[in-house]
């Protein structure tokens, strides 16, 4: 099922660091932010990680808590979220069950060859869990401003 914008996002469960059962309708009251990223560890993922933890204090003032989802396990998750000193709990999506859900599962070519990787993008869902803004296809460089000016104007 493909999530429509200005539609209800619909139930799911994940699993995310701190033995956190990820579920949309637990976050009801608050916005939510879902960031989809290719795979811990790398470049492009360290920094965008990196603008989210810093600017985190300004998101949770604004209403919003933050998740991060790639197909990465659990003890990568925890590494990553370590060595960077996230805030944010990070979901192993490691079945792309919610990367399918989301869309965000897109054939690329790597040196070359094609494979199947994560879109980097992000998904604001409002405090009744209606998707309100949609980001694909995201450049790092000044993404989270942009996400943290649509939570504020929410």
């Amino acid at each position: 099922m493909a999530l429509v914008l200005n539609k209800v996002v619909p139930d799911f469960e994940a699993i995310a660091t701190s033995e956190i059962k990820f579920n949309p309708k637990n976050y009801l009251g608050k916005k939510l932010i879902l960031y989809f990223y290719p795979k811990d560890m790398t470049p492009g993922c360290t920094t965008e990680a990196q603008q989210f933890r810093d600017l985190y204090a300004e998101f949770e003032s604004a209403g919003a808590m933050i998740f991060g989802v790639s197909r990465d396990n659990l003890a990568s998750h925890d590494k990553f979220r370590s060595q960077l000193e996230l805030p944010f709990d990070l979901i192993a999506d490691t079945e792309e069950k919610l990367c399918h859900m989301f869309g965000v599962v897109k054939n690329k070519i790597m040196y070359g060859k094609k494979v199947k990787g994560i879109e980097r993008s992000t998904f604001l869902v409002d405090a009744e869990g209606v998707l309100r803004q949609e980001w694909r296809g995201v450049k790092v460089a000044g993404h989270v401003q942009e996400v943290l000016e649509a939570v504020r104007q929410l």
